[in-house]
This record gives C-alpha cells, structure tokens and sequence, in this order.
C-alpha cells in the first residue's frame, strides 16, 4: 500500500497465512487487524475498502494489519463459510498484537469479513480490552453476525451504504435494532462505496479520533 508496507507469511490452523502490515509514520498506539470481503466472490486483502480503511488507521497511528483468509492468494487450505476463517482472523491477531504484549487492539472488517470480525469481538472481548470496532458493508444474511455487547456501542462504528445491493440496509438495520447499535447510512452508497471512499476513510478517522469508550 506504501513504502512502509511489510509483507509476510504466519501459520494458522490450515497452514500459510499471508499478511500485509502497514506502519505509520510515527510511534504507534497500537494494532489494528482488518479482514477481507468474501473469498469466493474475489475479496482479498488488496480490496480497496479493506485498503481505505487500513489508510485511516495509519494515518491515526495505528500500525493496520491485513491478511488473506485461507485459499486466497499466498494463504494456504480453503474456504470454511466463516468458521476457518474466523480462526485465521484469531491467528493473525496473536501474531501481531499478542495478547501477553498488552498492545492496544482494533478490529475492522467489510462484508464478510465484518462479519467474522464481529464473532472475532465476541471471542476475544471477554479475554482482552478491544480499544475500536469498525464494521462496513456487515455481511449479515448469509451468516448470522454476532451481535454487539452494548458496552462496546460507543467504539463500535458501523458503516452502511443506503443503495447496497449486496447487502441490503434494511438487513443491517435488522440485525442492530434489537441491539439499539447506531447505523451511519452513506446516502446513496452501494457496497463497495464507488466515488466515495474519501467519505468511508473520513468517517473511520473521525471514529478513531473520538475517545475511547
């Protein structure tokens, strides 16, 4: 993504997990792991959402980790529906933000890739403070998403194109009605914010400028 980009390879459970680590240009506040939209439909780490979103992580100083899921590019096995990959998205964290180190840690992710970030949050929320939770373009009718403990609401960003075809607003809003999670809806946005990833990466930096909850 920049010349700061640092390209490697870890071990998962099913092998090869090829990761990207974007650094910013000072010290930094911590370590944000960003996931990819669906493997079957040709989502990578390269995605330009996942890349946007990684750019307004550095740009607040955080150190922005993108990986491939399991089957794409240079990450070994094959698509698992969210269970495989969720063990990918818990590998690369331990890699790169260990819990033993005590670094701050953010978790983002788009399309299906926010939805295995979502039942990432749920698995390690008990176990480790998560500073911010950015979710756009949350996958949720293929497979369920987990839903947002209400304390973590006010570190919890949730982006939603209002024109998303893939998925719809009206299933987001579904899903975070009952939970009484706040929705911010980019007028006339579809599900890869086409003409408006300026917008996508200004929200994301004013979300992680706030303080923390």
């Amino acid at each position: 993504m920049n010349s700061q980009t640092r390209k490697s390879i870890i071990q998962g459970t099913a092998g090869a997990i090829e990761i990207a680590m974007d650094l910013p240009a000072g010290e930094s506040r911590g370590v944000a792991v960003i996931a990819h939209p669906h493997p079957l439909f040709a989502g990578t780490m390269d995605n330009k959402v996942v890349q946007t979103m990684a750019r307004a992580f550095v740009q607040c100083g955080w150190t922005a980790v993108r990986f491939n899921f399991r089957g794409v590019g240079g990450s070994a096995g094959s698509h698992d529906e969210g269970r495989g990959e969720l063990e990918d998205l818990l590998a690369v964290v331990e890699h790169a933000a260990p819990a033993a180190a005590a670094h701050p840690l953010a978790l983002a992710g788009f399309s299906f890739g926010a939805f295995v970030t979502t039942h990432a949050f749920e698995r390690l929320g008990a176990s480790r403070a998560i500073e911010k939770l950015v979710l756009v373009g949350t996958s949720v009718t293929r497979s369920p998403a987990a839903p947002i403990d209400a304390a973590a609401h006010l570190k919890t960003l949730v982006v939603h194109g209002e024109q998303d075809d893939t998925v719809l607003l009206s299933a987001v809003l579904d899903w975070a009605r009952p939970q009484a999670l706040p929705v911010t809806v980019v007028p006339g946005g579809g599900h890869f914010f086409h003409g408006q990833l300026p917008l996508l990466k200004n929200l994301v930096v004013r979300h992680l400028s706030s303080p923390a909850a």
